[in-house]
């Protein structure tokens, strides 16, 4: 059995499919999550999975007294994945205050408890929303890209948690932290046991198509048409959600095991090549063999034109590298929606 690791926001999407990799992986996986966006009955996905239960505590991470009581019941962690944050950028918008408290308070908890309970790392979930709109020059953008003016209090948060990480680090605190910039995951785990299930009407790209082709949309929106791009809609790097988790895995075993001259060191996470809305969708169609009731519709405040990642440094320092190819990721999408119905679910 290897180290015993805390993943807060475990039952979440991809603190799920990251729980499965660490326990295939050999690690103790606790999982603290307040279920605020997610389901308890994830933990049933993960043991039909690995064979293994996490352990389970619903907790919220802005509650201190909570969250030391888990490390006093589970002692021995020894590393952290932190996924535990709000993330609708919208949403951000609307209620500021309950990001910066959420998103900002979380992190600082489980920072001063470390020392104090003898954890050793920190993976934290960033994204790849620090970087803004990058100029043309920095596309494909690599770690040292400037960071850009966040376009939301969610991308604000991000920002302001690397920044929190590096001053802790740098005031003396005896913890390594690697922080990983996703990205956009997609897909499901290809067991359909477990996958993103957002509440309400998704944000993201992919469960808006499932539940399109499904019938729980009537209509799914293409947002603009007319970007600098070759079809004129917007450019992503879209990363397997499974690919994502291993890198984790990855960078668990660095920064306990094998920790490089940096006590903090920035990886992007992605394939390194971007895709468009249009081409994501008539890959799905072309995939799946479902054909999607889709529309152009105006631009939506806030999103960027095009952004991918230089993912060099993941594959040379980490040796990891996003292997899954686009339609397996979009069928795994698709059989997890399809699960979901026959779960009565949605």
């Amino acid at each position: 059995m290897k180290q015993k690791i805390l993943v807060t926001g475990g039952t979440g999407f991809i603190g799920s499919h990251t729980t499965v990799e660490l326990q295939q992986a050999g690690y103790d996986v606790v999982i603290i999550d307040n279920l605020s966006n997610s389901k308890a009955e994830v933990i049933d996905g993960i043991e039909k999975i690995t064979g293994i239960r996490p352990a389970f505590e619903q907790v919220d991470c802005c509650d201190m007294e909570a969250l030391e009581n888990v490390f006093r019941k589970h002692s021995g962690i020894k590393g952290i994945i932190h996924f535990a944050a709000s993330k609708a950028v919208g949403e951000s918008v609307e209620k500021p205050l309950l990001y910066y408290r959420n998103n900002i308070t979380s992190l600082v908890n489980l920072l001063e408890l470390m020392p104090r309970y003898g954890v050793e790392g920190i993976i934290f979930s960033s994204s790849c929303t620090v970087y803004g709109q990058p100029t043309k020059e920095n596309l494909p953008v690599t770690e040292q890209a400037p960071i850009q003016k966040a376009l939301s209090p969610y991308g604000n948060t991000k920002q302001i948690n690397e920044e929190i990480i590096q001053d802790y680090i740098h005031s003396g605190a005896p913890v390594r932290a690697i922080i990983l910039r996703y990205f956009n995951p997609i897909g499901a785990h290809p067991s359909a046991l477990i996958g993103e299930l957002p509440n309400g009407v998704p944000m993201n790209l992919i469960p808006f198509v499932t539940q399109t082709a499904i019938g729980i949309r009537e209509q799914l929106k293409i947002f603009g048409n007319d970007y600098a791009t070759p079809d004129g809609t917007c450019i992503r790097d879209y990363i397997y959600v499974v690919d994502l988790a291993k890198a984790h895995v990855k960078a668990m075993e660095r920064v306990l095991d094998n920790p490089g001259e940096e006590p903090v060191e920035v990886f992007n996470i992605g394939t390194g090549r971007g895709l468009s809305t249009l081409e994501v969708v008539e890959g799905f169609e072309e995939a799946t063999g479902v054909k999607l009731n889709w529309k152009y519709a105006p631009r939506r405040e806030g999103d960027i034109e095009k952004v991918w990642g230089n993912v060099d440094k993941a594959n040379k320092v980490l040796g990891w590298k996003a292997e899954a190819d686009i339609k397996d990721v979009l069928r795994s999408a698709w059989k997890w929606q399809q699960k979901l119905r026959e779960d009565g679910i949605q």
